[in-house]
């Protein structure tokens, strides 16, 4: 009973994490209780093998009929997924750190739903680099762009989830825009969400045989970026929202992204 009953609460988790973090029908299946949205980031990478499946599926069909217009589909279908949650988050995440201020300031201003001057700017640059990023890494070799993908999303959702271990949450319950705090992984979720973002990695090394300095390189950039990026967050906010969760992914993901494409040209 025990089992079926801990077996439950995990797909209850699991399927409240493919319901908060895609735009995909999943509602209409099932609706877990309101407390499994507590513990979705337990399987933000898991979600992320979802999106980048789909994004690497869409590099190995379109990449034989067009090398440009690969990116692109990627980065739209990515968006019409996900919502455009990530973005928004990247989007008020600059405007917010970019207009400086008092702490109860920027967080005013990434709570305000309208974007501005540095969520503009940030997200124009996000998009080129992207698309520059993935079309360089397309052009070097279609399955490598592919299976970089499929390796940069989770691995990049897993570090961004050490955001919600390291510090509090910055708001209380009812100022949050989703009306919900996510609870810190207990220990052996904790070790599932790092096997979660780990094991597209060792599929990568496995298919492409990266030499260790590049892998090493690969590995220390984006964790590098993403602890000067928490570092930020806690001396300026002193806790997460979920607006630097969507940053800190989208952010540490390109950052893989850019390396690769150094890496491999």
């Amino acid at each position: 009973m025990q089992t079926l009953q801990n077996t439950s609460n995990i797909f209850q988790r699991f399927w409240a994490a493919l319901i908060f973090l895609t735009r995909l029908p999943f509602w209409r299946l099932y609706q877990p209780p309101k407390s499994a949205y507590e513990s979705v980031v337990e399987f933000w990478p898991l979600t992320g093998w979802l999106t980048a499946g789909i994004s690497a599926a869409l590099i190995y069909l379109i990449s034989p009929y067009s090398i440009f217009w690969t990116p692109i589909a990627v980065i739209v279908v990515r968006v019409l997924i996900t919502g455009a949650l990530h973005e928004d988050g990247l989007a008020d995440f600059f405007d917010g750190m970019g207009a400086g201020g008092s702490r109860e300031r920027i967080l005013s201003i990434m709570k305000d739903s309208h974007i501005g001057t540095y969520g503009v700017i940030a997200l124009i640059l996000y998009f080129l680099t992207l698309f520059l990023s993935l079309f360089q890494l397309n052009t070097v070799d279609p399955m490598i762009c592919a299976l970089t993908v499929l390796m940069a999303d989770p691995f990049a959702k897993m570090l961004a989830s050490q955001t919600i271990i390291l510090m509090p949450y910055a708001r209380k319950e009812d100022e949050s825009k989703a009306h919900n705090i996510y609870r810190r992984p207990k220990f052996l979720p904790y070790i599932f969400l790092i096997l979660q973002g780990l094991i597209p990695l060792g599929l990568f090394i496995w298919k492409t045989e990266i030499p260790l300095t590049s892998l090493l390189f690969l590995i220390l950039i984006p964790v590098v970026l993403c602890a000067f990026l928490n570092a930020l967050i806690y001396r300026k906010i002193k806790g997460y929202t979920g607006d630097c969760n969507g940053a800190l992914f989208l952010l540490t993901e390109l950052s893989i992204y850019i390396t690769a494409t150094f890496i491999l040209l």
